[in-house]
């Protein structure tokens, strides 16, 4: 007998070591969230909890030198998620698209989404306080599994319907964008910080 684990989604994890630059980047967030006043109204209009810029700034690392920085540091990362990816980009390399910052509040999370018109997204976590909470990713065969059985307690997470990545300061999560996922509510006292991104 012979059993295959077929249609492995890939999740790749690495972390961001320069404690310099992601104080840069709390203080640029911080800057954001107080000046970015279409961020803030966007913000209140879709009842983000905190300050997000996805949809009022698309320039910031032409706006900023410490998301420039981040933005060559990413690239990287991409390509060799891409290659651990088997991913046929006929010589290519992959290229960012978009970047954008969160900042959650306690209680505040995002429902479960993708990244459509990209190959590869992700997030790096900037401040991660007590409590704030996983990195949600759903099984995309979950739609499928129609009279599917729980899984056992001791279930890989290849097997598992849903797997919760815990990030720290500095975490680099990157994924398929057609990869569906979610931020669980935050129980931190203090706000999450966190820049997520697109590549193409």
């Amino acid at each position: 007998m012979a059993i295959r684990s077929l249609f492995a989604t890939p999740f790749y994890e690495s972390s961001l070591a320069d404690d310099a630059l992601l104080a840069d980047l709390a203080h640029s967030c911080a800057s954001l969230a107080r000046d970015d006043a279409a961020g803030r109204r966007w913000s209140r209009a879709n009842q983000y909890p905190g300050y997000t810029s996805y949809a009022s700034l698309d320039d910031l690392p032409a706006r900023d030198p410490a998301f420039a920085d981040l933005v060559r540091r990413l690239s990287p990362h991409a390509r060799a998620f891409a290659a651990a990816a088997h991913m046929d980009l006929g010589g290519r390399k992959p290229r960012l698209d978009s970047l954008w910052v969160n900042i959650l509040k306690r209680g505040g999370g995002h429902s479960g989404h993708i990244h459509p018109s990209s190959i590869i997204s992700g997030t790096v976590y900037i401040e991660v306080p007590p409590g704030a909470g996983p990195l949600k990713l759903e099984d995309p065969r979950l739609p499928m599994m129609m009279a599917a059985p729980r899984r056992t307690e001791d279930a890989p997470d290849e097997a598992r319907p849903f797997v919760y990545a815990t990030p720290a300061r500095g975490t680099i999560f990157l994924w398929e964008s057609w990869l569906r996922h979610e931020v669980p509510a935050s129980a931190a006292k203090a706000q999450r910080i966190s820049i997520s991104f697109n590549f193409r």
